[in-house]
């Protein structure tokens, strides 16, 4: 085991969960934990209790961290999207003892961790054999969406950090015209994130509701994926369905935005546990949905990250190569 004081601290703060480990220089990965980031009061209440949880003594705690942040990262100054946390990057470092604390957006460390994948961390839906050395597009939903990107950088890669889960969600039917005019009188800009995230599938399904006029008797979020998953309920199988179709759409266009024929991949909580549906639904066939350039999208591979801990891989990849965030002063 790597001595704690020449270990690297690793994090990924999510909406839901806070994960921490240990890194090597090598980038391994040790003593990993999960915890609810609600239990918390902010980052570095949840990282005093890692430490103590792992029995490391002040003495021992590593002086450097890479830690993943579901946020925009613009200023010293970090509040997080989907929680209730806020806090200053200096004062984080100060508090922490840390020589060196560098922030990343959580999937710009997901992304870093692409190339290290292995065929049993992740599953193909679709399309060829990625192309060596060309753009690479991620996206996920979980309790938001997350979007990045790799792009080649001399011997090793660039990872993109922005916010390409706020784009406008197109609509490619009418059944989805008429859908997001429900939406819309509640939310005048609809997102992908609005409806690509756990919060948004239920959205999904209640609007479904209104439009068909029935009356909702699925009542919590977590249900809408059961229901469709043993199709008793037909608003919860389309809200599943229409996911899945929009999903599609907004993966092909940020693939053909990024040029990435070194594939497009999905992770996030969500799709993982949908797989067995995911892979029979209009996904695929949405991705490809772009007229003249069908063909195009046709040969290029998508990817279901199935590994759980890939953005700690990530965050442990970021001291060694460019990537866009913000180091703490």
């Amino acid at each position: 085991m790597t001595k704690a004081r020449e270990a690297r601290l690793v994090g990924d703060f999510g909406a839901t969960h806070a994960r921490l480990g240990l890194s090597d220089r090598r980038g391994r990965l040790q003593l990993e934990r999960s915890y609810l980031g609600a239990g918390f009061s902010g980052l570095s209440e949840v990282i005093s209790h890692y430490y103590s949880d792992i029995g490391l003594a002040a003495a021992d705690q590593p002086r450097q961290a890479a830690l993943a942040i579901a946020a925009p990262l613009l200023s010293d100054t970090v509040r997080m999207t989907n929680l209730n946390w806020s806090f200053s990057a200096a004062a984080t470092r100060a508090e922490l003892g840390l020589q060196r604390l560098l922030l990343l957006n959580d999937f710009t460390a997901l992304a870093l961790s692409l190339p290290t994948l292995a065929a049993a961390e992740r599953v193909q839906i679709g399309g060829n054999e990625p192309r060596p050395r060309s753009a690479i597009a991620l996206l996920g939903p979980g309790s938001g969406l997350g979007v990045s990107g790799l792009v080649p950088a001399g011997r090793g890669w660039s990872a993109l950090m922005g916010e390409g889960g706020h784009v406008t969600l197109p609509a490619c039917t009418p059944r989805e015209s008429a859908l997001l005019d429900v939406v819309r009188r509640v939310h005048p800009h609809v997102s992908a994130e609005r409806l690509l995230s756990g919060g948004g599938l239920y959205l999904l399904y209640q609007s479904l509701c209104q439009l068909d006029g029935v009356a909702p008797t699925v009542l919590q979020v977590e249900s809408v994926t059961a229901h469709a998953l043993s199709g008793s309920d037909t608003q919860c199988v389309e809200a599943v369905q229409l996911f899945c179709q929009f999903l599609g759409t907004v993966a092909g266009n940020l693939t053909l935005t990024l040029g990435a024929h070194g594939g497009c991949f999905i992770g996030g909580g969500i799709v993982p546990r949908l797989l067995p549906v995911f892979a029979q639904s209009g996904f695929r066939e949405r991705f490809e949905d772009k007229g003249r350039y069908s063909a195009y999208l046709a040969t290029i591979p998508v990817f279901v990250i199935t590994l759980g801990n890939a953005a700690l891989r990530g965050c442990a990849r970021a001291f060694s190569g460019y990537v866009a965030g913000l180091e703490a002063a």
